[in-house]
């Protein structure tokens, strides 16, 4: 790797451009190329965004040797897909949540990562926020005592059209992987892996579902009690309780500027920290110092987490009977 991270972006959508404008804050990083299906839609952003080469193709895109990791920033129906091309070209990837459609194509990833000695992560940005960090910390240092629940939503007004990427069933559309992976994401982070697993979905007509509930629980007697939808938008809070207090992080809980630890016979500490960027310079800045040490996976976000995650939303889709061709 040169002094400095080359990173080539693949697709050009509004992530694409939130996460390019993040990486402007970062003094190491710099975006050499950008991929898409279209020449043109390659050739717009690499224009807007000053992007020195542009790729109308996966494939061409995958084989420049100059880029040091890929962002892919496509949606997840196409995770696989593309994710196999760059490995298979031997690109380091960081590729956005949820990592697939499913947990075997999820295992396949990794698998041939692994393989080919490349580094991949799943760029579940809320594992690297600093404040979310720091709440992980205060668990662990006891601040609130033994976890007893978690509560968490991220809801969404709409309406979409049929068509949309939150609908549409080929385009991996429904609640769940596209806003309940985070709440079931901040559950495994705080509690890890549960013994029990119970969900239920209003399914919209195109057979993805529109508002989901989960609940999670754990032979320790803690719960998490998580929900995910898009007929109307929620406080996008989390809460943290345990036997001697409580965190409460301020919405929007994946990238909290604040929070509050609420311990018991003391007067509340708001912990805040004003968010650098948009907040996804916190994982490409991960993934620059795993790149530069010469590891696989990062510690914050790793496989084994990835896995585990896919998992549970594999069964949480079981239980409300969303399928993917």
């Amino acid at each position: 790797m040169s002094e400095r991270t080359r990173w080539g972006i693949l697709a050009t959508g509004s992530i694409a451009t939130a996460f390019v404008q993040d990486l402007k804050l970062l003094p190491d990083a710099e975006v050499v190329a950008v991929g898409s299906r279209s020449p043109e839609a390659a050739q717009a952003f690499a224009g807007k965004h000053e992007i020195p080469r542009a790729y109308g193709s996966w494939r061409e895109f995958a084989d420049d040797s100059d880029i040091d990791v890929v962002y892919v920033a496509t949606p997840h129906s196409a995770h696989y897909a593309a994710t196999r091309i760059l490995l298979e070209a031997g690109r380091a990837v960081l590729c956005e949540k949820p990592f697939t459609l499913d947990l075997t194509t999820t295992v396949e990833l990794i698998d041939l990562a692994r393989d080919r000695g490349l580094f991949l992560m799943e760029a579940m940005w809320m594992r690297c926020n600093p404040n979310v960090l720091r709440i992980v910390n205060l668990i662990r240092d006891g601040a609130i005592g033994e976890v007893t629940s978690v509560h968490a939503d991220f809801g969404v007004a709409g309406p979409f059209e049929p068509t949309h990427r939150m609908r549409a069933p080929e385009l991996g559309g429904g609640a769940l992987l596209d806003l309940g992976v985070y709440p079931v994401s901040f559950a495994h982070l705080i509690l890890g892996m549960p013994e029990h697993v119970r969900a239920w979905a209003k399914i919209g007509p195109e057979g993805t579902d529109e508002n989901t509930g989960i609940i999670f629980g754990y032979d320790s007697g803690a719960i998490a009690a998580l929900t995910s939808g898009m007929l109307g938008e929620t406080a996008l809070g989390a809460t943290v309780s345990g036997t001697k207090g409580r965190l409460v992080l301020d919405p929007p809980f994946f990238r909290p500027d604040r929070f509050t630890l609420h311990r018991e016979g003391a007067e509340p500490e708001v912990v805040e920290n004003s968010r650098d960027g948009l907040g996804y310079l916190y994982e490409a800045a991960e993934v620059q110092r795993c790149l530069r040490e010469g590891l696989t996976e990062s510690p914050l976000v790793p496989h084994a987490v990835t896995i585990q995650v896919m998992e549970l939303l594999d069964q949480i889709r079981d239980q409300i009977g969303v399928s993917y061709a």
